[in-house]
């Protein structure tokens, strides 16, 4: 919580922070598109770690992430992780994007989350954070705003969060990668 803490100080002293264009994707749509973004994204994700089991190094990775999942409070988990998705796009999609304005912000907004991922030195969070990056770049220069990002993030994170553990689990409890 003191991560998200940070990210939305940071990108909130830095002034306004655009929700989207308006008359763009105006009502149910503004939501729906993103949370359904949200949720392909998951998808291809739980393919991609199926397909990780068979890869010792990744198994163990995404094992290592999934620990954090099981290891605490599930509400508190679930809470911990909406939070830093959110304060995670209003700094990088928010914020930071309105100083990178030029010449590429989708690039520059992208390197700077792999750099702060890369410091937890987990390969399966860096390779996940550049690729959720690029698409929530995408997603930022298509509405204009930060919510799009925002709820995709969100949607993503509670699906990893929630769906993605019990694929790395044995039946009898025990992880894959032990």
């Amino acid at each position: 919580m003191s991560l998200a803490g940070t990210w939305a100080a940071g990108a909130l002293s830095s002034g306004p922070l655009p929700l989207g264009r308006p008359g763009r994707r105006r009502g149910a749509r503004s939501v729906v598109m993103p949370v359904l973004t949200g949720a392909a994204a998951f998808g291809l994700f739980y393919g991609t770690a199926w397909l990780a089991q068979h890869i010792p190094p990744l198994s163990r990775a995404i094992g290592n992430v999934l620990e954090y999942a099981d290891g605490g409070a599930k509400p508190l988990v679930l809470l911990t992780a909406s939070a830093n998705a959110v304060a995670e796009e209003m700094f990088f999609r928010g914020a930071l994007w309105t100083v990178a304005q030029q010449p590429h912000p989708i690039a520059t907004t992208t390197l700077a989350y792999a750099a702060t991922t890369a410091a937890t030195r987990n390969p399966a969070l860096v390779l996940a954070g550049i690729a959720t990056s690029v698409l929530f770049g995408l997603q930022r220069h298509a509405s204009g705003g930060i919510l799009a990002p925002a709820l995709s993030h969100l949607t993503w994170s509670l699906l990893m969060l929630t769906c993605l553990p019990p694929l790395y689990r044995t039946p009898s409890g025990r992880r894959v990668a032990e």
